[in-house]
């Protein structure tokens, strides 16, 4: 057995949650690749390491005195190695170092990165691993994209000759052969293309929540955990806001066929939640999980004949492509296209896409509307149960929820429901009470 382990910020925030790492790490001799994430906030009202990182590239690029928040970085440091007993152990060599390239010509991506850098230096020395710089063994493009099979082969490679080791996330080697970082949260990818490359047979990701919920706890109180959940449905979920993993981490394990496990590092005795490939285990509901998201609006193209007029879909499309507008769906019925946009993106070009669409596809006329919330009700077992949508309905409509907009998938794995802002929270606790509450 081998496997990959990932730990996020809240998870290695100071010395005593630092403990609690290296006791589930000790505790399976299978643990033998790290991922640490930068120091996350101790406290409420705390600041993560990474924003002080990004703010003390802001002052440097301006140049403004950062020594102060170099300082502080520093300190968050030397508390944790205080604390974990690294007293023949510093890292002073290394802010030496960050200080003169902040001076220098410095970069965002080298200064937030220095956070799991540093983390991984300090996790390397207290495990008593090898430490291995994610600048040598992962690669991007000149566009930033990540060069996966350069990535996976000099990552293998490197890992075949070290039997346990640390490797921080967040960050690679760019074209320029400067450090790029991926977006905010990339640990989680990191993790993932380890555990791809050395062939794990699990990645663990540890974090401070024990899995995925069926709904967002930000808005129902307590919600059930969710135990098994396939790649699809949580690509489904984490595209419509749920944020437990990174989305972009389900890839390079999913071609090895490694399973994630959700972990919560102040309860490592919970078994957290399972995203596999496939699965014979049912659910125990209906639904897998409930996720939603605010502020989208509709534009809605009439034209008599639509349906017989070959290529009106493309033209409007083009439209939206020719003014770098991305759609989130496109429902349509025979004279009707609906598209569905992002407002704050749309709203600053929305006229000039109105004229660009009557341009190309000489439509009878063009609605715009605004306020619109999207809500993905997400689960394997909706395809083999009748009846699914008419009690999502049934939920909306008890609890006087107008839907404005519905959207099935052909694999029958979610079903999309549009609302109105106001009614974003109502939506997802009536359709909560009614699957797992009830279950009716």
């Amino acid at each position: 057995m081998k496997k990959v382990v990932k730990f996020g910020g809240s998870s290695l925030a100071d010395a005593v949650q630092f403990k609690k790492v290296g006791d589930i790490i000790r505790a399976d001799a299978s643990r033998v690749y790290v991922v640490p994430s930068a120091p996350g906030k101790r406290f409420k009202k705390d600041t993560k390491v990474t924003d002080l990182l990004y703010r003390m590239f802001h002052q440097a690029e301006e140049g403004k005195d950062f020594s102060d928040t170099l300082a502080e970085i520093k300190s968050r440091y030397d508390d944790i190695i205080t604390g974990l007993g690294l007293d023949d152990f510093s890292l002073d060599q290394e802010f030496a170092l960050i200080e003169e390239n902040m001076k220098g010509s410095p970069t965002a991506d080298y200064a937030a990165s220095r956070g799991e850098y540093l983390n991984g230096r300090v996790m390397a020395r207290y495990l008593g691993y090898e430490f291995i710089d994610a600048a040598e063994v992962i690669f991007f493009d000149e566009h930033g994209v990540l060069l996966a099979d350069k990535t996976k082969k000099v990552m293998r490679e490197r890992l075949d000759q070290v039997p346990r080791a640390v490797i921080p996330g967040f960050y690679g080697q760019g074209f320029d052969g400067k450090v790029k970082t991926f977006s905010r949260g990339g640990s989680d990818i990191t993790g993932s293309i380890v555990a791809g490359a050395c062939r794990a047979d699990v990645y663990e990701n540890w974090t401070d929540v024990s899995g995925f919920m069926v709904a967002d706890p930000r808005i129902i109180n307590n919600p059930v955990r969710i135990e098994t959940i396939t790649y699809r449905e949580l690509r489904e979920l984490s595209y419509m806001g749920a944020s437990v993993l990174h989305e972009d981490a389900i890839f390079p394990v999913r071609s090895e066929g490694i399973p994630i496990n959700i972990r919560n590092t102040n309860e490592p005795e919970a078994d957290g939640t399972w995203i596999v490939e496939s699965t014979c285990q049912k659910s125990g509901y209906v639904i897998t999980g409930i996720a939603g998201k605010t502020g989208f609006c509709t534009v809605l193209i009439n034209k008599a004949m639509m349906n017989s007029e070959v290529g009106f879909g493309r033209k409007v499309l083009q439209a939206f492509e020719e003014n770098d507008i991305s759609f989130e769906h496109m429902p349509s019925g025979i004279d009707t296209m609906t598209i569905v946009v992002h407002e704050d993106e749309f709203i600053h070009k929305e006229q000039r896409v109105v004229s660009t669409i009557h341009r190309y596809a000489q439509p009878d006329s063009i609605e715009i509307e605004s306020d619109l919330a999207l809500i993905a009700v997400v689960g394997r077992g909706m395809k083999s149960m009748r009846g699914t949508a008419g009690r999502i309905f049934s939920a909306l409509a008890h609890a006087h929820v107008n839907v404005r907009m519905i959207d099935q998938g052909s694999s029958e794995l979610n079903i999309i429901i549009g609302v109105e802002n106001h009614d974003f929270e109502t939506a997802v606790k009536a359709i909560y009470d009614m699957f797992v509450l009830t279950q009716i």
